[in-house]
């Protein structure tokens, strides 16, 4: 990450509260920051939508308007919005961790355990840019789409595509138990992967494109992503038997699972994904069917993190 300003206080803070997010813990941290934000002399706009469009449309009109920070309290859907307001802009992006995930506060050095000391960051915290990863115009969207942790196919879509049919259990525990079931599920698909000019053509259960290295709650499908390099960190899993992926599994936490046999990884500015009948999400979102081609775009974003923090490889 490359650096800008000092740990200094901004005077106005605009703050998006997202109801969905933790149920109604959203909103409690979010009524819990402005009021400590205000008790140190910062001013505090406080925004929020009925749904998805409503809030993005909010946000859009915030950034606008020149909005100098957006503080987003929710999980990595709610930053998966926001980053397709401020990505480019001069507007700074700081996350209040609500979610079940929250990936991209994890990568970012931001504690979801401690809601006060998140919002310190919002008074004390240093601003710095970082890449983001942006998708070509998927099929029906008006504009590129823009990811902040993770773009995913294959076996990791069918499982976001279970998460979000499940109920319980909550929290991480149910991507892990998605995971369970799409195993048993499992089985070999024909990839044709662009990296950089450079075509293959293979056999995968998955294919991971990482801005950053965490998806899924803690998950570091790419643990040699670095959102400072000016590239993007490919995980592609080769198929092979239920039993030898799920020994496998846990490796995943830890990032230790590119040592296995059936992974390998590399990096590339732009790559172009594509299996047949196959949708792709980015950050946890729906992007849209393959074929996708993602790039990465420099400095992409300005996010407040941790004074200290030297780095967001998660």
């Amino acid at each position: 990450m490359t650096s800008r300003g000092e740990g200094t206080s901004p005077a106005a803070i605009t703050l998006l509260a997202n109801p969905a997010a933790g149920g109604r813990r959203s909103a409690e941290i979010a009524g819990r920051t402005a009021r400590r934000l205000l008790a140190h002399g910062v001013e505090v706009d406080v925004v929020a939508g009925r749904d998805a469009a409503e809030t993005r449309q909010r946000v859009r009109e915030c950034v606008a308007a020149g909005a100098g920070v957006l503080a987003v309290a929710g999980g990595d859907g709610m930053v998966h919005l926001a980053l397709q307001e401020v990505a480019g802009t001069s507007t700074a992006l700081a996350v209040l961790p609500t979610g079940s995930g929250n990936d991209f506060a994890r990568v970012l050095g931001i504690p979801a355990k401690n809601p006060d000391a998140a919002a310190d960051i919002l008074l004390g915290g240093v601003r710095r840019r970082i890449d983001l990863g942006r998708c070509a115009t998927p099929q029906g969207a008006d504009r590129p789409l823009w990811f902040g942790t993770v773009l995913t196919s294959g076996f990791d879509s069918l499982v976001v595509e279970r998460t979000e049919r499940m109920r319980r259990p909550r929290g991480r525990m149910r991507y892990a138990a998605a995971v369970m079931v799409e195993l048993g599920r499992l089985r070999p698909l024909p990839f044709t992967v662009e990296a950089d000019g450079h075509t293959e053509e293979f056999e995968a259960a998955l294919v991971a494109v990482g801005n950053t290295s965490c998806y899924g709650g803690g998950m570091r499908v790419c643990p040699h992503a670095d959102p400072a390099d000016g590239r993007l960190a490919v995980t592609v899993v080769s198929p092979g038997t239920a039993g030898r992926l799920l020994r496998a599994f846990p490796s995943i936490y830890r990032g230790t699972h590119t040592t296995h046999p059936l992974v390998r990884t590399f990096h590339a500015e732009s790559v172009r994904v594509h299996t047949p009948d196959m949708r792709a999400y980015a950050d946890g979102e729906p992007a849209g069917p393959l074929p996708l081609r993602a790039e990465a775009v420099p400095s992409a974003v300005e996010v407040l993190v941790p004074e200290g923090a030297a780095t967001a490889r998660g």
